[in-house]
């Protein structure tokens, strides 16, 4: 399905074929746009679609998933999680705070209104 990654050298005063692909990319980008390539991309992708189904989607996301996580602990730390979950978890608490104080003013201002 896939192919292995091979890691690629440069030349002296080269390029890798990955670098010279992305800035023949760029270069196609910059002279016709970027709607140039969306119809080519609508055609690979029905062509992936009908050559391989939604399972071949699904497996491509699992892996994804599993290696952004990954990827994502080894830059900043299986503690970042908890930090993260920490700060989520004080901005619920402090949006709820902000939705009681808001049903509350509005209970007093319909209060109010109907005293007068």
């Amino acid at each position: 399905m896939s192919t292995p990654k091979v890691p690629q050298t440069k030349k002296p005063g080269g390029m890798t074929v990955r670098e010279a692909g992305q800035k023949g990319g760029e270069t196609v980008k910059n002279k016709y746009g970027p709607e140039f390539n969306e119809p080519i991309g609508r055609k690979g992708g029905k062509a992936t679609k009908l050559a391989h189904g939604h399972a071949f989607y699904e497996d491509i996301v699992k892996k994804g998933g599993k290696k952004g996580g990954e990827a994502t602990r080894d830059r900043y730390g299986p503690n970042f999680y908890e930090q993260i979950g920490q700060k989520g978890g004080q901005r619920v608490k402090q949006l709820i705070e902000e939705g009681k104080r808001a049903a509350a003013a509005s209970e007093e201002a319909e209060q109010r209104k109907r005293a007068s």
